[in-house]
């Protein structure tokens, strides 16, 4: 057997890759950002072939870190932005149109026209979804509208769909391979998260034929290989997950009821709801966690559109910080926000809100503001927002949160870590791994492919690094939550006609 478990985790804003040894440790790593595309307000999208290129080069660059040949991977465990979508020609293998980001609201107006159609009881019902442009299938059907002659292609068997997991391994495999796992089909909204199938009902809906879509298998399990040209040799691909879904798999939340963050360009808590989903009523998305041979466990997950992407607003689009990592220095220079809350609904609020009409707010400005005090409102949003969902994720799956995992760039903020903690008022926990994202994909890897022999022997691995617990006094806890909640309302429904 290898040496190492290859991650690749290809992200929102750039692609890595990741080589862990059998004991759970980084061994190298690689990045590399790529180009964030803003065709118009609200529009986002990516060269599919500049995610590919980046890829394949972080990979070689991380073997070469560590002179690992072919024969030394194990196997490949892919980890992506979900819901982003591309659409590709079987015969050439080139993308049609640039891949559509999960981020990218062009279809807002669409989705609106299905709710007020009612099709909303029957999309969640066999999804677990509720209608948004944040999910695969307005993109597919934006893409097969505007593209010229895209859908007489389509109906004729030449074009391919694929989120960014399936792109890289119909890639990889040099054409051999179009799947996807169950993870990632499930946030499509075409696939019945219920029968773990595309459902025809759905793709008739959206006027999808069904010759585009891969197929959807375990999260564990063997994909595919390699070309061998790729890396000197074929390498195993047997482990697939959507982000959020492996940085909950990295976490261990293998028992139901237990709960992680991740802080990346969004914020996304993800509750293991064990063999069943839970159809939420408040906002919230059930959804496939993974499938391991035979048996699939399901997630509750609410998702922050905005997390740490508004920090690297302000980074880049403010420009009152030099590097992300500048933001705690600087929160750290005020006792607090002088009264001060940002609203990062910069591409409108995911959950529990799912209002593509609001934009970002500054509230509380007076003239003694800073620039610090705004960027520590900035880091603060990230914990009301994440309040925000997890008590209504609490109250609907019936179990009791007793603590939370977290994980992410952003987890590396203590202030942030510590804030999070007073306003849930529970202890927060942070790996001594804080790649849990790269490591999930890994273990799924490993687990396929017979380097672990249990998720027992993966649970033994994984450590804490630390943990926060809260301070605040419940008065101080309720009036910031207050002001948290009329700043939301003020945000809300801003560019709604």
């Amino acid at each position: 057997m290898g040496k190492y478990l290859m991650a690749l985790d290809q992200g929102t804003t750039s692609s890595r890759c990741i080589l862990f040894d059998l004991c759970g440790q980084i061994a190298a790593v690689a990045q590399q950002e790529f180009t964030q595309i803003f065709p118009r307000e609200g529009w986002v999208e990516h060269d599919a072939g500049e995610i590919l290129d980046t890829q394949i080069q972080v990979s070689k660059k991380a073997m070469e870190k560590v002179g690992a040949v072919a024969s030394d991977i194990i196997a490949i465990g892919i980890t992506n932005q979900r819901e982003t979508t591309v659409v590709w020609d079987r015969d050439t293998g080139r993308p049609i149109y640039n891949a559509i980001v999960w981020q990218c609201r062009r279809t807002a107006d669409y989705c609106r026209d299905l709710k007020k159609a009612g099709y909303t009881d029957m999309i969640q019902k066999k999804t677990g979804l509720l209608i948004d442009s944040y999910f695969s299938a307005t993109k597919i059907k934006w893409i097969l509208d505007n593209v010229p002659g895209a859908r007489e292609r389509a109906k004729a068997g030449k074009l391919l769909f694929g989120t960014i997991d399936c792109w890289l391994i119909y890639n990889l495999t040099g054409g051999r391979v179009h799947a996807t796992d169950y993870s990632n089909a499930a946030r499509t909204m075409l696939f019945n998260i219920n029968t773990l199938d595309w459902d025809h009902e759905l793709l008739e809906l959206f006027d999808i034929p069904a010759s585009m879509m891969p197929a959807a298998l375990p999260s564990a399990g063997l994909f595919g290989y390699t070309s061998p040209e790729l890396f000197g040799g074929s390498i195993a691909i047997s482990g697939v997950a959507g982000d959020q879904q492996a940085a909950l798999f990295g976490q261990c939340c293998f028992e139901p009821g237990s709960v992680k963050n991740t802080y990346g360009t969004g914020g996304f808590l993800l509750m293991n709801t064990g063999t069943g989903p839970v159809i939420s009523k408040d906002g919230l998305l059930a959804s496939v966690a993974w499938g391991i041979g035979n048996e699939v466990n399901y997630v509750l997950e609410g998702s922050v559109f905005i997390c740490g992407a508004a920090v690297q607003w302000l980074r880049d689009g403010l420009g009152v910080i030099e590097k992300s990592s500048q933001s705690e220095v600087a929160a750290k220079a005020v006792p607090d926000t002088g009264g001060v809350y940002v609203v990062p609904a910069f591409v409108g609020l995911g959950a529990p809100y799912w209002d593509p009409y609001a934009r970002g707010a500054i509230l509380g400005i007076t003239r003694a503001t800073t620039k610090n005090h705004i960027i520590r409102a900035v880091l603060e949003s990230m914990a009301y927002q994440t309040a925000d969902v997890l008590g209504v994720m609490e109250k609907e799956a019936g179990f009791p949160i007793t603590s939370l995992k977290v994980d992410g760039g952003a987890s590396a903020n203590n202030l942030l870590l510590q804030f999070q903690s007073d306003i849930l008022n529970l202890p927060i926990i942070r790996p001594r791994c804080i790649e849990t994202t790269a490591l999930g994909a890994a273990n799924l890897a490993g687990l396929a492919a017979g380097a672990y022999s249990s998720l027992e022997e993966i649970q033994e691995r994984w450590q804490v690094d630390r943990g926060f617990s809260p301070s605040m006094s419940t008065g101080v806890r309720e009036e910031k939550l207050r002001g948290w909640r009329r700043a939301v309302e003020r945000a809300r429904g801003w560019v709604e006609s």
